[in-house]
């Protein structure tokens, strides 16, 4: 937050290159744990980048905004944030060939001219006297304290089956009884390759457009626009029902245990993409309200740890679901 957005900008879309400029280096002859290792690192600054620029978008929002328009506000969070995540599910249909590579990398050489020259330097700038480390690792703000703690367990209870165990079940073949539950690997629905990805891809796309739309389509409606704390913990105790229902389908339903193919396809397209759009608008929610909790001219800094507790959600529910499968 001492550097202000426009850096922090520049910083994100400069490790965005290198991490995508990585994919050029890829070599074919490599082993499996020397290519996991050097696409987990490509990975990871991309990952780094798009946190920055998110941070950066973020902050800008609750700057230009004037304090009494909070639902022009809500809408702009919700535009940036469904956006974005609907853009990553197009990148799932372009995947990372080299020619994509290209273009993406041309287009973020196309953005630093508007960084560089279109944003003021000062544009979300702390006073130092007012940033520490302690401010960086552990907020003050009552209020962004529990919600980071709340985001940190909504986006584990999502990656804890999103990562791993789902495609992974989407894959697997489905059990010819002969080998049924002898550490076969059978069990799922044998969907292809290609099939999984663009099922995946999809429910980004529709995850981040339910993002985008929340406040038109649901809250406007509801009469719950802008929304508060008893919005969020209303939608946060709606979007525990899917997985449990989908939970029960899976162990007691009949379906489920004769491997009846169209039934189980269609309970669990049925559940996800319930799930989906309920998720959502949860982090709709959340993503303005971090903004509207987010004080004075440590806006980045909140902003900041709020999505550090994202990221933490997401590491601690990938690795529990690694650790299940």
């Amino acid at each position: 937050s001492q550097w202000g957005i426009k850096w922090t900008l520049l910083v994100g879309l400069t490790l965005q290159l290198m991490g995508l400029g990585m994919l050029f280096g890829w070599q074919n002859s490599w082993s499996k744990s020397t290519a996991i290792i050097y696409v987990t690192i490509a990975q990871m600054l991309c990952g780094i980048a798009k946190d920055l620029t998110k941070l950066g978008g973020k902050t800008v929002t609750k700057l230009v905004t004037p304090e009494e328009k909070q639902g022009a506000l809500f809408k702009l969070v919700s535009y940036i944030t469904g956006w974005k995540n609907s853009l990553k599910g197009v990148g799932y249909f372009i995947g990372t060939h080299e020619t994509w590579a290209g273009v993406n990398v041309f287009m973020i050489l196309c953005a630093y001219p508007w960084a560089i020259i279109g944003l003021d330097s000062n544009l979300g700038t702390a006073k130092s006297k007012n940033v520490t480390l302690r401010d960086a690792l552990f907020s003050g703000n009552h209020n962004l304290n529990w919600l980071s703690f709340a985001r940190l367990f909504l986006f584990a209870s999502r990656d804890l089956w999103f990562e791993v165990p789902l495609p992974f079940y989407l894959r697997a073949p489905a059990c010819t009884r002969i080998c049924q539950n002898v550490n076969s690997g059978c069990g799922g629905l044998g969907l292809a390759r290609v099939t999984v990805g663009a099922f995946l891809a999809i429910y980004i796309i529709l995850y981040g457009q339910m993002q985008a739309y929340t406040p038109q389509l649901v809250l406007n409606p509801l009469k719950q626009s802008p929304p508060n704390k008893w919005v969020e913990v209303l939608w946060g105790y709606l979007n525990c029902v899917p997985p449990f229902v989908l939970a029960l389908m899976t162990l007691v339903s009949p379906e489920f245990q004769n491997q009846e193919y169209n039934q189980m396809l269609s309970t669990m397209i049925v559940g996800i993409v319930i799930f989906a759009l309920i998720f959502a608008i949860n982090s709709s929610i959340h993503s303005y309200l971090v903004v509207r909790y987010a004080e004075g001219d440590k806006v980045a800094t909140s902003v900041g740890f709020y999505y550090m507790s994202n990221a933490a959600g997401r590491l601690m529910g990938t690795l529990v679901s690694g650790a299940l499968y």
